[in-house]
């Protein structure tokens, strides 16, 4: 959620942070702030509100210096302000430090060091890290830094600069992302890859547990104990490019048009053309596993978590294995009944969604195999499972999420058909015949866009509303919580979703003249149920859109406005249909003049509970 940057070199610090923060900021955040080492001194710039305030303010009074640190905050401990941005400081300024992450125990630190004499001048928990360090100081900053860990509970990326010594960050990670970036005769500290990819390519990722001594010319990483630590390098592949807008006027409309391009890339290697069977080469269960297979949960939170409900219905459906799915926030509180030789699925854009990672953990401790489905390799999530499976979506930058949604269906569609192939379940007639309108899934993709223009026709007749329902049945009914999910975030339109056989057990009563609803039709045995459900709505006199498979003449006359998609296998249609869906939300929010790529009150990637 937060965002940390780090640099250590040759050339000026500040444009280098900003432009690292800068492209962090999809995360999401309230103030910023940086901390150079200039003239020798500690000096530090920070305000609360967007980033290009503090870079106003560094415009008015330039801090020259070679080495610095970085920061977003998305409040969690104290209000956006001046005073609780990143970075803090000791009693004395002559350490700094910035935090992504939350320190449990902080109320506990903060008695015991003002009962010492330190002045706080923050409501953060991150303000006690450098009281810590000043408290620890024993001349040695690596030395300090440890002792002040070991007395830290919970979960932190931290990135300190010490006055005495100008020529040195250390940084440090439990359960927060961080990297390292090597260059030459410089180097760099972020907890994103996109922050520093301009200037490097090879990094070293942090695992829990490990800190670093960074300096110009060499990167020293040991445990919290300074035990030495080999790590390899990582070579990252992403092209800058992806992180900008190509000409769109937003990101997440550019990243709505890049679902084709998401799904080909995700597909890429994970079909033998030939037998039409899938490959997944990062799942490897153990032989016999999926025959003994008894029972799988899924965990995810959000937009992740509607992915899951999508997956639910086509493995139960096609393996007749229960599968449950849980909220992640829920699942790691209330004892989940996981027994060993299950098999648990984590789905994190990020990789990184801390109560997903925490589910993972507890799910793992319960003896369940874990399969992550992730959009970023080098992930928490991603090294933590024992199976992976990659959605090749690209940086997704806006948000709301879109390609990492409909990238994490197919993912899903693939493992399933993988799952019944090692069990021996589906008939090679249907798998070859899911397989191939698997692969016309992106061209089809393209024509769902062209929906585009008669949602810009007529989503104005709806931007004034303060309530829109979503209904559908089966697969239908789950994308439309994805849909009012949506809308809900970047639109600010009060959307509820319901599945439609269930209008008559309350939601009915909601339903009045000019009332919006929005009706999914795209599973053809539930047709004629659903056909009733809008006649219902409509017999109020509710304002129906639908949403019908192309071919489908009979439902336009029963709605005020109909969208088609193109005929694909029943199964399918939720990485179709979903589009529409999408665009709606955005032209609504464009409509009402919200900000879509950063909605208020939201992050990108949820790193604290």
């Amino acid at each position: 959620m937060c965002g940390i940057v780090g640099y250590i070199g040759k050339n000026e610090a500040v444009p280098v942070l900003l432009d690292g923060l800068g492209r962090l900021e999809y995360r999401g955040y309230d103030s910023a702030g940086v901390t150079v080492v200039s003239q020798g001194k500690l000096k530090t710039t920070k305000a609360v509100g967007r980033l290009a305030k503090v870079g106003e303010l560094l415009k008015q009074n330039p801090l020259p210096g070679t080495v610095g640190i970085g920061h977003t905050r998305w409040a969690t401990h104290g209000r956006p302000s001046d005073r609780n941005a990143h970075p803090h400081q000791d009693c004395s300024k002559k350490f700094s430090v910035v935090h992504n992450g939350i320190i449990e125990n902080y109320q506990e630190l903060k008695e015991e060091l003002q009962e010492k004499g330190h002045i706080f001048s923050s409501e953060t928990d991150t303000e006690v890290i450098p009281h810590l360090i000043e408290e620890f100081y024993d001349g040695d900053l690596a030395s300090s830094v440890r002792k002040a860990l070991a007395r830290m509970v919970g979960a932190f990326a931290i990135a300190v600069l010490d006055e005495a010594h100008p020529d040195t960050i250390v940084v440090a990670r439990k359960q927060s992302p961080l990297i390292v970036g090597l260059g030459e005769g410089e180097n760099f500290v972020a907890s994103d890859i996109p922050a520093i990819l301009p200037y490097t390519r090879e990094i070293y990722i942090l695992e829990d547990g490990e800190m670093a001594v960074v300096k110009a010319g060499e990167i020293l990483v040991t445990d919290f104990t300074g035990k030495p630590v080999a790590k390899e390098v990582f070579h990252v592949e992403w092209d800058v490019e992806a992180a900008e807008k190509g000409g769109y006027e937003d990101f997440m409309l550019k990243e709505i048009h890049e679902q084709p391009r998401a799904i080909r890339d995700t597909l890429s290697g994970a079909i033998d053309r030939q037998t039409k069977q899938v490959v997944l080469s990062r799942v490897n269960f153990p032989e016999g596993f999926i025959k003994n297979l008894s029972r799988i949960h899924v965990v995810a939170c959000g937009t992740a978590y509607h992915a899951g409900l999508v997956g639910k219905y086509v493995i139960e459906k096609m393996l007749r294995i229960p599968v449950d799915v849980e909220v992640a926030s829920e699942f790691r509180y209330r004892e989940p009944l996981v027994q060993p030789g299950s098999l648990t699925i984590v789905i994190s854009q990020s990789g990184e969604t801390a109560d997903t990672l925490a589910g993972l953990r507890e799910a793992k401790r319960l003896g369940s195999r874990i399969l992550a489905i992730t959009n970023v390799v080098g992930s928490s999530v991603a090294r933590e499972a024992d199976d992976l499976i990659l959605t090749l979506a690209g940086p997704e930058i806006a948000v709301a999420s879109t390609k990492a949604y409909t990238t994490q269906l197919l993912a899903l569609y693939l493992l399933a058909i993988y799952m019944a192939q090692e069990k021996g379940v589906i008939e090679e007639e249907e798998r070859v015949k899911l397989i191939d309108a698997i692969a016309e899934l992106d061209t089809k993709l393209e024509k769902v866009l062209n929906t585009e223009t008669k949602i810009k026709e007529f989503v104005e007749d709806f931007k004034h509303c303060e309530n829109i329902f979503f209904i559908g049945r089966g697969l239908d009914y789950a994308v439309s919580l994805e849909g009012a999910l949506k809308l809900k975030e970047i639109s600010y339109i009060h959307a509820e979703a319901y599945a439609a056989g269930e209008l008559k057990h309350g939601t009915l009563a909601l339903i009045v003249e000019g009332v919006p609803v929005f009706a999914l039709v795209t599973q053809e045995d539930l047709y004629e149920k659903m056909i009733s459900n809008i006649k219902e709505v409509k017999a109020r006199e509710a304002t129906v859109v639908a949403l019908a498979m192309a071919g489908d003449h009979e439902t336009s006359k029963s709605v005020d406005y109909v969208l088609h998609i193109p005929q694909t296998h029943p199964m399918l249609t939720p990485i179709l249909s979903v589009v529409p869906l999408q665009l709606f939300a955005y032209y609504a929010a464009k409509a009402r003049g919200c900000d879509v790529d950063k909605p208020r009150n939201l992050a990108k990637s949820v790193t604290v509970e």
